[in-house]
């Protein structure tokens, strides 16, 4: 089946997870109730990945500034899972980025992290632009500010990127409650 960047739907053996800078001191910065659900529902998502073999890229900005990925996250990660440090705001901008995605031949990015804003909205741009089919998940993603959230998720629907949320993802990456991993990844959002 070949994508097109019209697909709505994501596809298991056609996505791939991008979480962006969710570390200490950047969460440390978002409000702490929308945290605790962007935490949960990352780590919702990254078990469904895993399960899936779905391949999870995670970014870490300045992390000599900005802690490590939180623990929270980390904890969930598998060995294939892989990290890259930047300074770039858009992941894409930093040097070896298009490559580490590119390997794995999948054409839709599902991108979660922090701050909407910045990162994830510049991110999600410049992926698009690039050819893939981007879908950023707003309830897995989250800015110091409300208003700054609520601008970056009008403003990635004006680019033509898909928002959509975990149990959106989640339920079509499975497509059928007969799917073998139906009732240990529904378990996940309960």
């Amino acid at each position: 089946m070949s994508l097109s960047l019209n697909e709505k739907l994501c596809h298991s053996q056609h996505s791939q997870l991008l979480i962006v800078d969710i570390q200490q001191r950047l969460a440390s910065a978002m409000p702490s109730d929308i945290l605790k659900k962007v935490i949960k529902n990352n780590r919702v998502l990254i078990n469904a990945a895993n399960e899936l073999s779905i391949p999870v890229t995670y970014s870490e900005q300045y992390p000599k500034g900005l802690g490590n990925t939180v623990s929270e996250l980390t904890e969930e990660f598998e060995d294939t899972n892989l990290s890259f440090t930047k300074t770039c705001f858009a992941c894409t901008e930093e040097e070896g980025f298009s490559q580490l995605i590119s390997k794995h031949k999948r054409q839709q990015v599902i991108i979660s992290g922090i701050e909407s804003h910045i990162c994830v909205l510049q991110t999600a741009i410049q992926l698009q632009r690039q050819g893939y089919v981007v879908y950023v998940v707003e309830d897995a993603i989250c800015s110091r500010k409300k208003s700054h959230h609520e601008n970056a998720i009008a403003r990635l629907r004006q680019n033509g990127v898909v928002v959509s949320n975990v149990e959106s993802v989640l339920f079509e990456w499975l497509r059928d409650a007969k799917h073998q991993s139906f009732k240990k990844l529904s378990a996940l959002i309960k």
